[in-house]
């Protein structure tokens, strides 16, 4: 069988029930099903494949945990050593020597688990390199030993979890000097990404192939284990790093460092609203940000409640991009509705009369209050960043948007976050100063009924 059959009968199997695998697998003949299980480009996806582009010298992949990094290292080393005509001299660095033996060696997705038949290497733990039949070796080494890559020669690297390296920019440079062997020579970088100088660097480079994936890509993975991973730290900096492969910085200047947003960070509340008389909140404001057009900016609507302990808390971000004035005004009401709001608090700068308007027309059943912005977003920010800081204001769950706008706002003014403008960021930044830094001034009130 071909690989391109091996590969749609994989994709056949996903969409199939218990019953139906079965039936299919038992129509293959045992060694079919030996060398189907053999061929690794059929099961892996797409991001664990070598880059087609022509020309590159590093592959970078940054991606989550369980993405299969350790297996697409592998399965490539085992490639070059075993399927070129002359043999290969190969780099394996890892963060220690300890750990390229335990993961990258000896793991279970490491290159003795992924070797086959006549193909496995042999391992010489006190000479600390493998060797293959056809006479490629692989020799160890760390990112705490720069030096140890001083001198030696290779034709191909495989870096693991570069970002972990104590000292990543001079053991990084002493590899790139010693990779010059054969026509090619390349290198693979597997890490799970950390906002550190030396993978910038790699990945602004014109010779790098960046590959960037999440821990549900790999569908081998137990839907039980992804789902608890999802839910317990989905969205969270930490899951965004550690689970989606996101490269997270924190910006120079900024008024919510990533540190403060973590720390600010409790669970969504349980019994938010009143009932009876009870609940956690006493009080919910919708902030609201409206867009100069549909085609431009997004629409911020973020709603945020005062608790019975005095703690604002950032309860949902509800913004849209390109809809109508009657699209998102229709999206402020769900979201009042949704949390039986007090108050609807909407910048006017970008025409008042046509915000008050469109809220008029999405029939918004409460005060709705237009403020005008007199200062820059930064002016406005400081003041909410302040009540974070003191432990006044805190994020009921996790919004990555709106966290990543936040983030992006800096002390000295300006904005390095994603997008033109921080238009979620703005919305809470309203509705927590209406909440809890009292009445602004000469701002008028407009009921809509």
């Amino acid at each position: 069988m071909r690989f391109s059959m091996f590969r749609a009968l994989v994709e056949a199997l996903v969409r199939c029930d218990q019953v139906e695998v079965v039936r299919l697998l038992g129509l293959m003949t045992v060694a079919d099903l030996l060398v189907w299980d053999a061929c690794f480009e059929a099961w892996a996806h797409k991001g664990q494949i070598e880059p087609v582009a022509e020309g590159w010298r590093t592959w970078l992949m940054l991606a989550g945990r369980g993405y299969g990094k350790t297996r697409a290292g592998a399965e490539w080393i085992t490639r070059l050593a075993t399927q070129r005509r002359k043999p290969v001299r190969i780099a394996l660095v890892g963060a220690t020597v300890d750990e390229v033996r335990k993961v990258m060696i000896e793991g279970e997705s490491g290159l003795l688990a992924v070797a086959r038949g006549r193909r496995a290497p042999t391992w010489e733990p006190s000479l600390q390199r493998l060797r293959w039949p056809g006479g490629s070796e692989a020799h160890i080494y760390s990112g705490e030993n720069p030096d140890g890559l001083r001198g030696p020669q290779h034709h191909f690297a495989w870096c693991d979890e570069l970002a972990k390296w104590a000292r990543p920019d001079a053991a990084w440079d002493n590899l790139q000097m010693g990779l010059r062997l054969g026509m090619r020579p390349r290198a693979l970088v597997t890490t799970t990404p950390r906002p550190i100088a030396i993978l910038k660097r790699i990945g602004a480079e014109p010779r790098t192939v960046t590959t960037r994936g999440r821990m549900e890509d790999n569908v081998t993975l137990p839907d039980d284990f992804v789902a608890a991973m999802a839910e317990t730290y989905g969205g969270t900096r930490l899951g965004r790093q550690e689970l989606d492969g996101e490269l997270i910085e924190d910006v120079e200047g900024a008024l919510w460092s990533r540190a403060l947003i973590e720390r600010s960070r409790t669970d969504p509340l349980l019994d938010p609203l009143p009932q009876a008389g009870e609940g956690t909140l006493t009080r919910i404001v919708i902030g609201v940000d409206p867009p100069a057009s549909a085609s431009g900016d997004a629409c911020g609507i973020v709603a945020v409640g005062l608790g019975r302990d005095g703690i604002g808390y950032v309860l949902g971000d509800h913004s849209v991009r390109g809809l109508s004035p009657e699209g998102w005004a229709r999206a402020v009401a769900r979201a009042a509705d949704l949390w039986e709001a007090d108050r609807v608090v909407a910048e006017k700068n970008m025409g008042g009369d046509m915000v008050e308007s469109v809220l008029n027309g999405a029939q918004v059943h409460m005060p709705v209050k237009l403020v005008s912005a007199s200062r820059g977003k930064t002016a406005r920010a400081e003041p909410v960043a302040a009540l974070f800081e003191k432990g006044r204001a805190r994020f009921a769950g996790a919004f990555p948007e709106l966290e990543d706008e936040l983030a992006g706002l800096t002390s000295g003014g300006g904005y390095e976050g994603p997008g033109r403008s921080p238009d979620r960021a703005d919305a809470m930044v309203w509705a927590l100063t209406e909440l809890m830094l009292g009445k602004a001034r000469a701002e008028p009130r407009v009921w809509v009924l």
